[in-house]
């Protein structure tokens, strides 16, 4: 009785979901979101968090390509690295590093921005006794918040192409 019953309970809450009205954002070859994130340009970005975030958001768009350039995505950053705990000799113990983007999609064919937003992220760092550790900690910070920067964008893009009438 309780090997049909634990069986029956998913298959019924699987047909409950099915006409709740969710749907796949990227669901298809032709769908919007698809479409528009494969003719996202991304303009170049300054410094070297920059270059890690548009590397990581090309390789986002990269995954999608094939149409031509529409859209030029431009993409502003804030890093910054604040000292958190302190010690009674006022040295640093520990830091939080903040990576804010303000990005614009701009429509290529007109020059209109069509969207207008931010993303960001912080990540915690640990200052240890070695410099170089501490630096390579703050390195290796940078590099996952890009990413997740990067990731937070192209959501945010893919989100106003399913919400934007396409032409």
């Amino acid at each position: 009785m309780k090997t049909a019953a634990a069986l029956l309970a998913p298959a019924l809450l699987l047909a409950a979901l099915s006409g709740c009205g969710l749907r796949p954002l990227y669901g298809g070859v032709d769908s919007a979101p698809r479409a528009m994130l494969s003719s996202v340009q991304v303009a170049p970005i300054e410094g070297q968090d920059g270059w890690l975030v548009a590397k990581e958001l090309n390789d986002r768009f990269s995954a999608v390509s094939g149409g031509t350039p529409r859209y030029r995505l431009e993409v502003r950053l804030d890093d910054s690295i604040t000292g958190l705990g302190v010690r009674r000799d006022d040295s640093i113990t520990r830091e939080r590093r903040t990576l804010r983007a303000r990005y614009q999609l701009v429509d290529l064919s007109t020059g209109t921005v069509v969207l207008d937003a931010t993303a960001g992220s912080d990540a915690g760092v640990d200052v240890v006794g070695s410099e170089y550790a501490t630096i390579a900690a703050e390195q290796t910070a940078l590099e996952r918040l890009a990413g997740i920067v990067a990731d937070q964008i192209v959501a945010r893009l893919a989100l106003y192409a399913a919400r934007t009438p396409q032409q």
